[in-house]
């Protein structure tokens, strides 16, 4: 049975027939895994970068980009051809997946949820400097966020993604053309050169790694199967998506790498890492361009920020209602796409996972992060993307895949170094964790 959906009835993806091409009109998903991927932390790594480095990275980026079309193809494509959720293939594949995925979705959600308010309340503070204070303006975002996700369906959220991300894209572009980028030098940095450092393999796997989004590449399939996709008629609609939205998160980092390469690393200005950074380039743009520019800036800041918390808001709890709809029912439940994506987010599981990502992380907004939680976090959240590539090629290579939608050489070959990729900066993740003073 198709899936029903939240779009007007006179388009034509809510009678569940695919169009017989793909155009501009179709496309959604995408832009709200993009939007939702790229955070704050992503703008700050891929700046970093360019500071450090100028344009030697530019191609970095760029493979990052690749990578993760490759990994939200699989999993959107995996929706389409079977019919059946993502989580229904982890489960096939055993038990183990079922543990790991609810030991990851507890912890990543708690340490995530505060993560995700205070990064959107960072810029609301900096433009409003004698209203709330930082922990205020992170509650305010978290109870705005919680309502919007609870009391909208899938196309208003879209609606509103895409014009968050129209402010993110404008922004972006605006401020890298305010630097005028030296297009020769960025050319040059489309080559597969590595800078001239120790540590400048694992510097480079990180920043491919780290452009666009972790646990919301395996939420697209269930963006896509909201908006009504349902069924392998739709894969190349679903395909075109997809690669907007990469392209779009292009821009967004390689702007940002412009601007690192030009505003800071040729003056040599360093900013602080994590979110704060963003709040260091503000200081720089406004005494570089004026106050308008660096206000604009901080529009963006938080719209980047934003998108990503009511995306995850979104995204992760339709796949815990799902992941908990599979454990109640068992195999022939009905859990997988044929449930409603309106049905799915009318569920307790997934308005309990919304108050779950809200309320109790506002503790560790006053309290600061419990030092074993954070490197938990830190784990999981660097276990989940091998999990992810590695689970794809496993479905997407078996019986469970239909034979005309199971991966080529190409995308055999594209997922497993983006899981060879993911599994070293897993290892060196866990390497780096200060396991001495953990017991």
């Amino acid at each position: 049975m198709a899936e029903t959906t939240d779009t007007p009835t006179s388009v034509p993806e809510a009678s569940g027939t695919p169009p017989r091409k793909s155009s501009w009109r179709y496309i959604g998903p995408g832009i709200v895994v993009a939007a939702t991927g790229v955070g704050a932390g992503d703008l700050v790594a891929t700046l970093v970068a360019g500071s450090n480095f100028g344009y030697t990275l530019l191609w970095a980026a760029v493979v990052g980009c690749l990578v993760k079309i490759s990994l939200a193809e699989a999993a959107g494509r995996w929706h389409l051809a079977t019919g059946r959720t993502l989580f229904d293939g982890w489960h096939s594949l055993g038990r183990w997946t079922t543990v790991f995925f609810a030991v990851y979705v507890v912890v990543w959600g708690f340490v995530y949820g505060a993560a995700a308010m205070a990064s959107s309340a960072l810029p609301l503070q900096a433009l409003f400097p004698d209203g709330w204070s930082l922990r205020t303006w992170g509650v305010v975002c978290g109870l705005v966020g919680l309502a919007f996700v609870w009391f909208n369906r899938y196309a208003v959220f879209e609606k509103a993604m895409t014009v968050l991300v129209g402010v993110m894209f404008v922004v972006t572009v605006y401020l890298a053309a305010r630097v005028t980028p030296n297009l020769g030098d960025a050319f040059a940095g489309l080559l597969p050169v590595l800078p001239d450092e120790k540590d400048a393999v694992l510097n480079t796997l990180g920043l491919i790694g780290g452009v666009g989004g972790t646990i919301t590449l395996a939420a697209y399939g269930y963006w896509v199967n909201a908006k009504g996709w349902t069924g392998p008629g739709w894969m190349k609609v679903m395909r075109f998506d997809n690669r907007v939205a990469y392209a779009t998160t292009g821009v967004f980092v390689i702007s940002m790498l412009f601007v690192g390469a030009e505003l800071l690393h040729s003056s040599g200005v360093a900013i602080a890492s994590g979110d704060r950074g963003l709040l260091d380039l503000s200081e720089v743009l406004e005494d570089r361009y004026g106050t308008a520019t660096a206000k604009l800036f901080l529009i963006g800041f938080f719209a980047t920020s934003f998108t990503s918390l009511i995306g995850v808001w979104h995204g992760v709890s339709l796949m815990f209602a799902d992941f908990v709809g599979r454990l109640r029912e068992g195999p022939a439940g009905g859990t997988g796409a044929s449930v409603a994506s309106g049905e799915r987010q009318r569920s307790w599981a997934f308005r309990g996972y919304l108050l779950w990502l809200t309320f109790p992380p506002m503790v560790l907004l006053f309290q600061g992060q419990p030092f074993r939680l954070v490197i938990l976090y830190g784990v999981l959240g660097a276990a989940f993307m091998p999990f992810l590539s590695l689970t794809l090629i496993w479905l997407l290579n078996s019986s469970r895949t239909p034979r005309q939608w199971r991966n080529g050489p190409l995308s055999n070959a594209v997922l497993g170094l983006a899981g060879l990729l993911f599994v070293v900066l897993c290892v060196k993740q866990v390497l780096d964790q200060p396991w001495g003073d953990f017991f």
